[in-house]
């Protein structure tokens, strides 16, 4: 009889070619130590990035968002954004050895307090962030708090740089914690971690066609409301957080208290409701701080 399960077919030749230079580079990337590897991902990332038909993407958005803003001043958080994107990506392969310290290599969490009633898995929560500072930070900090706190992440096109990415990323991860592919599994896999009390941290900054419009910077932007969605069905309380990098391999977790939203008992006016606050205090985040956030994603349809 023939054995019905699945595989996967086998990586091609161009597939396995880039896999064994990624791990090349992340090879390199460890042996010179995470500060050093920080600075050289940021030094490529700010030289090469704005040179990119990308950075359009991101000159656009912040004449979106910020009308009276000079090109020069543009041109400056488009270079910043390329350095930490740049930074992000050399720390990768350094995430699993980053730990709660004072100074240097590490992290450090503000607003500890928001979260005592959530460690030790006594109650389940919504997380939302966007993509600031180092993001993937958002659940190696939640583990390392003892939060079981799962997300999302979307695959990468090539199957062996999938495999190696995510290998990073589990490593850092402690037992509890896990991620779930973006797609109906995913979404299935992450309901049930939430009915068996989990709770579930997602980025909500990006443009999702089939979500729901509500403003962004004065101009609607279509909205992902499966938090919103996740949070009244389980009745969770939304916690706002985001990553500010402190410098090479160094970065803070800003925790805030629970959003107050209030409800009506209106699925779809609760759903929009929750996704407007969430919007608005994104908006705060990257009004304080335009270089932290990644403008190179379409966030708004294209004019007319």
């Amino acid at each position: 009889m023939r054995n019905s399960h699945h595989r996967s077919p086998p990586a091609s030749p161009q597939e396995w070619i880039v896999g064994v230079a990624l791990r090349g580079v992340i090879a390199g990337l460890r042996r010179i130590g995470p500060v050093a590897a920080s600075n050289l991902g940021g030094w490529i990332g700010r030289t090469i990035g704005p040179l990119l038909p990308v950075s359009r993407v991101a000159d656009r958005n912040l004449v979106q968002a910020f009308p009276d803003m000079e090109a020069t001043a543009r041109r400056r958080i488009i270079r910043a954004v390329w350095d930490n994107l740049g930074r992000n990506a050399a720390e990768l392969p350094h995430l699993a050895s980053f730990v709660r310290t004072t100074s240097g290599p590490g992290w450090e969490i503000e607003g500890e307090h928001h979260l005592a009633a959530l460690v030790g898995g006594g109650t389940r929560a919504l997380f939302f962030s966007g993509h600031f500072g180092n993001w993937e930070m958002i659940l190696p900090i939640a583990g390392g708090l003892g939060l079981r706190v799962s997300g999302f992440y979307r695959a990468a096109s090539n199957r062996t740089v999938d495999r190696i990415i995510q290998g990073l990323r589990t490593d850092a991860m402690p037992p509890g914690v896990s991620m779930f592919a973006k797609g109906a599994p995913g979404a299935r896999a992450a309901l049930a971690h939430l009915q068996q009390g989990g709770s579930l941290g997602l980025l909500v900054d990006q443009k999702m066609n089939d979500g729901i419009a509500v403003p962004f910077f004065g101009r609607d932007a279509m909205t992902a409301p499966a938090l919103a969605q996740f949070a009244l069905r389980f009745r969770a309380p939304i916690m706002p957080v985001h990553v500010v990098r402190l410098g090479p391999a160094r970065f803070r977790m800003i925790c805030e208290p629970p959003l107050d939203v209030a409800l009506t008992g209106d699925r779809a006016t609760d759903t929009r409701s929750i996704a407007t606050a969430m919007n608005r205090r994104l908006e705060d985040w990257i009004r304080a701080e335009p270089a932290s956030w990644l403008w190179l994603h379409r966030r708004w349809p294209k004019p007319a």
